[in-house]
């Protein structure tokens, strides 16, 4: 699998498609087959059929939901000026109960602040 540099609850902008420049927030992260789901892109109309369920009856019909994108084409949304930034890990040894502990911090490329 690959190493993801997006999590669940980021800010990110599609890079390409047809939703191209909007942002949104992760809802979900799907690794086995490399997609995000956004907050708003890629929204498809799903034909649904009236069924029951255990509350009660449900209604069919289309609904308009969220489908995943490729991880490729979404990148992280910087907070100090709203653009798009790559991401690093900064390592920093932090001394807990009297031991040297490693702590990892994702910071964005642009700008060197935390994410």
């Amino acid at each position: 699998m690959a190493k993801f540099r997006i999590k669940k609850g980021d800010t990110v902008q599609v890079l390409t498609g047809k939703d191209k420049g909007s942002t949104g927030k992760v809802i979900a992260v799907y690794r086995e087959t490399d997609r995000v789901l956004v907050e708003g892109v890629n929204r498809v109309t799903r034909h649904t059929k009236a069924g029951q369920t255990a509350r009660g009856s449900q209604t069919g019909g289309l609904v308009v939901q969220e489908a995943p994108i490729h991880v490729s084409n979404v990148q992280v949304v910087d907070p100090s000026d709203k653009k798009p930034t790559r991401t690093k890990t900064r390592v920093e040894t932090v001394e807990r109960d009297g031991r040297q502990k490693a702590v990892r911090t994702r910071v964005g490329v642009r700008s060197g602040k935390d994410l």
